[in-house]
Formats: structure tokens, sequence, C-alpha cells
């Protein structure tokens, strides 16, 4: 039995968050029901959240039904040897409306002895970004676990963290142990490792509707930081009709690709490829067939699907490993 081969869609896994809001209605026509949806979840193998196929031959089965049944044609063959049948990644929107807590997640070596989990190396790619808002990434200058405690505990640690302004398009790569926090009034694209794992060390006092706080992971997150100085932010090229590389690390690839007109697309069968459709519309052409996609979808490209066009107006980011 072979896979047949399509650009495959998936049903969002959509997250109720304190800090969410309505924009991934209002940007993306996501089918929201809350005020306070913080996150779509495009496209997940983590346990309970794994993604449903939403469109052709496969509609109604999970990824992981797929991948069990076509590891290498769905992974690709080297992501197949060395993942088995794990999808390594995991795809998000997430508006928030307001601040996310500070946040560190640890490296695979303490995820996989504390969690059995994957680390979580993300980046963020800043789709809208209300006017004077910021993130908080990294420390301003080198510290120490003995400087950041005494700040957690006189509640001034944003003195010692660094904010940085943000515009859409900006890019930001996190490798682990980074702390960090979504500002509120930002919509971002964020490419991850699979992985749920947060450590939670500052939610900025506040509490949900019963009146409690959010759980704090303050004691495993301090050997989980990197207390020195990172370079997060990414500058790249925008040539149109072309992959531009943004980042590449051992987790993941991700181009920025501004599409105008038609593109013919030759892959090899070594990795899926993931598209998120940052902005405009565009189409995949394959043996006289085409699909649609608008901004806000993402669309997994099974690594045995190795030659298509593009055909549109769009502003794609291209994800493979």
């Amino acid at each position: 039995m072979s896979l047949e081969l399509y650009p495959i869609i998936f049903d969002p896994i959509l997250k109720e968050r304190i800090w969410g809001g309505k924009k991934l209605k209002t940007e993306f026509n996501k089918n929201i029901t809350s005020d306070i949806t913080g996150e779509s979840w495009e496209l997940s193998t983590v346990k309970g959240d794994v993604s449903v196929i939403s469109n052709g031959k496969y509609e109604g089965k999970s990824l992981n039904d797929l991948i069990s049944k076509f590891p290498e044609e769905v992974l690709g063959t080297k992501i197949h040897q060395k993942f088995g049948t794990e999808f390594p990644l995991l795809f998000k929107f997430i508006d928030a409306k307001d601040d996310l807590s500070i946040q560190v997640h640890p490296n695979d070596e303490l995820a996989k002895k504390r969690h059995n989990s994957f680390g979580k190396t993300e980046m963020w790619y800043v789709m809208q970004a209300d006017e004077g808002a910021r993130i908080v990434v990294g420390f301003k200058e080198n510290s120490s676990k003995e400087e950041y405690v005494e700040n957690l505990e006189n509640k001034s640690l944003l003195s010692i963290l660094k904010e940085v302004p943000v515009k859409a398009g900006d890019v930001f790569f996190l490798e682990t142990g980074t702390i960090h926090a979504i500002g509120a009034g930002i919509v971002i694209a964020e490419i991850q490792q699979t992985s749920d794992i947060t450590y939670r060390v500052y939610d900025w006092d506040r509490v949900d509707a019963e009146g409690k706080s959010r759980e704090l992971h303050i004691e495993l997150a301090l050997d989980a930081i990197n207390y020195n100085t990172t370079d997060t932010e990414k500058v790249y090229s925008k040539d149109e009709n072309k992959s531009n590389p943004v980042v590449n690390c051992p987790y993941f690839i991700t181009n920025y690709f501004p599409l105008n007109g038609e593109v013919s697309v030759e892959k090899t069968n070594d990795s899926f490829t993931v598209y998120m459709c940052m902005e405009g519309n565009f189409d995949l052409e394959l043996n006289g067939e085409k699909w649609s996609y608008k901004k806000g979808d993402t669309i997994l490209i099974p690594a045995a699907l190795k030659n298509f066009n593009l055909n549109g107006n769009a502003v794609l980011l291209e994800i493979y490993i």
C-alpha cells in the first residue's frame, strides 16, 4: 500500500489561556468561540493533542496514524532514521492579548531526565504587533543564579531582563535556557521541538476567575536557565520567489519565502516540509490538481511529495529538518 500524495492540513487545536484574545478569529478566521483563545496548535503530536487531518483521502485520521503506516513517505528517510515514528516539531499561532508569564524551557538532556521529553528550542515570527508591543528575552548583562534569585524574590526580575520592542516580520530564535515572555499585543507564529515542557517563574501576580494563581516552577527552572546574555534576533534577506535562510539549527531549518507569481519547487525525500502562510493567498499545484491557501494556514508536505508548483502573492515560512 502506498501513500496518496497531497498537501495535508489539520483541524486547529485551540487553547484557552488567561492571556489570550480574539485575534486568531479576526486575523486568521479560526473558528474560536472564546474571547481568551491564546493558541492554535496547527500541527502537533504532543500526547493528548495530536493533530487530525482535515482534507483529502485521510480526513479524520490522526497524524500519528498516517506516520505509523507511512513513516518514510511522511517524515522522510533522514527523519525516520533519526526519530522513528515521532514527529519532531510543533507548530502554533499565539495571540497574546496580555503578557505571557516569564518562563524558560529545559534542554534535551534535562527534559529527558525529568520528563522523558524533548527539550524546547523554539523560534518566533512576529505576524502582528500593536504600537509599543515588546517581548522579554534573556538577560541585559551576564547574570548569575544568585542575582536572579534575589531579583525574583524582590519582584524586581524585569530590572535585569532585556525588553525588546517588536514589529511585524521580526524573528527571534530562542535556544533552551533562554528566559523569555511574549508581551501583550503580539501575534506570533511559533516553531518548536515537540515538547510542552515550560517552567513558569513569574506570572505578574495575576489570578484567574476563581482567584487562583497559576503554578510556578521556580526550583525546576534554576538549573535550566542560561544566565549569560544571548543574541536572539535574526536578520534575514527577503528576495522574492526563493528560500531566504532565517534559522538553521539542529532541530529545524526555517526559510522566509516571499511568493510573487509562480515558482516550481523540487525537494529530496530526506524530510517533510511545512509551509505556514504569514500573509496573502497562494495555490499549490500538483499533477493538474490545485489546492488554495490563505493567511493563517499551515500545510504539511509529505517527504515523498518532491515536485510541485506554488502560485500566488503570499509570504510563507518554509520549514524542514
